[in-house]
């Protein structure tokens, strides 16, 4: 069954859509029809959706419907809309698309693109010499059928190491090994959570995490983070567990993505105590752990609190090694990865053997590797931030005390604007109503310090430039009625 947005929806999800670039010089159609692409370019419009009818969006937009069919109209001609008569209007992409590193589309002909919409590093150089190393070590591995559903042992001895030096006494019988943290998340989500269960998330937070939570039918609510250092507030991230009772809380304590904060200890504990209370199960995303920057001291592990196995702790390989090792895991109660393994030898039986013996190398060689991944970080951040300050002082950062991203708070509700026009002078962002519901966030943007500084740098000034065009186009001296979501 084809699924259909509704015009009220399309509308909250357009937000401020007349602001674009040089809306002077575009008719209301066009900007209309840029619009509903961006929505689908960076995910928050799926496709194979059903539009609404060309009357209710006018209605929901309190626009003519003249002004709808033309919009409608170019989209077909762009490959962005399919329609049948009688039978309405689909959501789909031109053929000369991709699907890029974001898992979102994208044209064929961007690889020139500074892309700022992926937080994740290029690969160390110790990871050839791992790879080495491993090949080596796989003739071991080869008498056997090679399925490990719950990981090789040396891989899961290590995982539990690094738990054990952390404060957080961890047995290999406690890991189980997934092809990514994604994997862990989407595994875990299909034993603890019937479709249709509640679910507690921050906001703002991953956008995977809520794309895994809308796939179980989720119902997601959410609790907002303050942009200053403080991130959390205490009571009533308290009061939602215990009020709302969800059957789950999907949280991300260390270097919130993509907010950047960290979550003090005494409110890791207090949590574990709610969650108990509440009978809701903590999933802790761990995957920004290794990289505090500045000397910034860790709290314990959120599970170090846990007496109930209340906590499940999920991370991988992908922020302080390389995304294109699949190499991720989940610490948890010994009877709670036995039910993930059973659960996961209907999914994808078990991870490369290769790729954790990758990992079991990289991971003896953990010291060296995440302290220069951590000195080369602090001096991005450090470059993209004075960049910002030089280009844009109008816009609002809290320094991160580690991870990868900085969460900017705009000098208005541009982002999605911004990001649309950014894309014509070889920037992609990720706009901030990715990481919320329902078109909010819009004052928002999550910029990674995960490139090269001269990169960096060189996408504030496009930014800089496209920031200014956006004023100096002007805003029509009526307004629309603003969509409160």
């Amino acid at each position: 069954m084809t699924s259909q947005v509704r015009g009220a929806q399309l509308a909250r999800l357009l937000g401020q859509w007349h602001a674009l670039p040089g809306r002077r010089r575009s008719p209301d159609y066009a900007a209309l029809a840029a619009a509903v692409r961006g929505l689908l370019a960076d995910g928050r419009l799926p496709l194979g959706v059903r539009l609404p009818a060309e009357r209710e969006l006018a209605e929901a937009l309190r626009i003519s419907r003249t002004t709808v069919t033309a919009a409608y109209r170019e989209l077909r001609e762009s490959g962005h809309l399919a329609s049948r008569r009688g039978a309405g209007s689909w959501t789909m992409l031109p053929g000369n698309h991709r699907v890029a590193s974001t898992g979102l589309w994208t044209p064929q002909d961007d690889r020139d693109m500074i892309d700022l919409g992926v937080a994740a590093l290029a690969a160390p150089p110790e990871l050839v010499r791992a790879a080495r190393a491993a090949a080596e070590d796989l003739p071991r591995y080869l008498c056997g059928a090679g399925y490990h559903p719950t990981g090789i042992i040396e891989l899961r001895e290590a995982v539990a190491r690094s738990y054990t030096e952390r404060g957080l006494p961890t047995s290999p019988e406690q890991i189980m090994v997934t092809s990514g943290t994604q994997h862990a998340l989407d595994l875990v989500l299909r034993l603890a959570l019937s479709p249709g269960g509640g679910v507690l998330v921050e906001s703002p937070t991953y956008p995977n995490a809520l794309a895994a939570l809308s796939a179980r039918r989720a119902r997601i609510t959410t609790h907002g983070l303050a942009v200053d250092d403080g991130g959390w507030d205490a009571e009533l991230l308290l009061g939602s567990i215990r009020q709302g009772r969800p059957k789950l809380a999907y949280l991300i304590p260390e270097f919130q993505n993509p907010t950047g904060h960290l979550m003090p200890t005494e409110l890791r504990e207090r949590v574990v105590g709610a969650a108990h209370a509440a009978g809701t199960d903590l999933v802790i995303d761990e995957s920004f752990v290794d990289l505090p920057l500045d000397g910034t001291e860790l709290p314990p592990p959120t599970a170090t609190f846990d007496r109930h196995s209340r906590v499940i702790s999920i991370g991988g390989m992908s922020k302080p090694y390389w995304g294109g090792l699949r190499i991720g895991w989940v610490r948890a109660s010994a009877p709670q990865v036995q039910r993930l393994a059973a659960a996961r030898v209907g999914v994808d039986m078990a991870s490369p053997v290769l790729d954790q013996l990758v990992a079991v190398h990289l991971l003896a060689d953990a010291p060296s590797i995440v302290t220069a991944r951590r000195a080369q970080l602090a001096a991005q951040r450090d470059a993209l931030i004075d960049a910002l300050a030089e280009r844009l002082p109008d816009w609002r950062v809290c320094v991160p005390r580690g991870g990868v991203t900085l969460w900017v708070e705009l000098d208005g509700p541009v982002s999605s604007a911004l990001a649309r026009a950014a894309e014509e002078v070889g920037v992609r962002l990720a706009p901030g109503p990715r990481f919320g519901l329902d078109g909010t966030l819009e004052r928002f943007l999550r910029l990674p310090f995960t490139l090269p500084a001269a990169d960096l740098v060189e996408a504030v000034g496009r930014l800089a430039a496209v920031r200014y065009d956006l004023d100096r186009a002007g805003r029509p001296q009526w307004r629309e009625p603003s969509v409160i979501a």
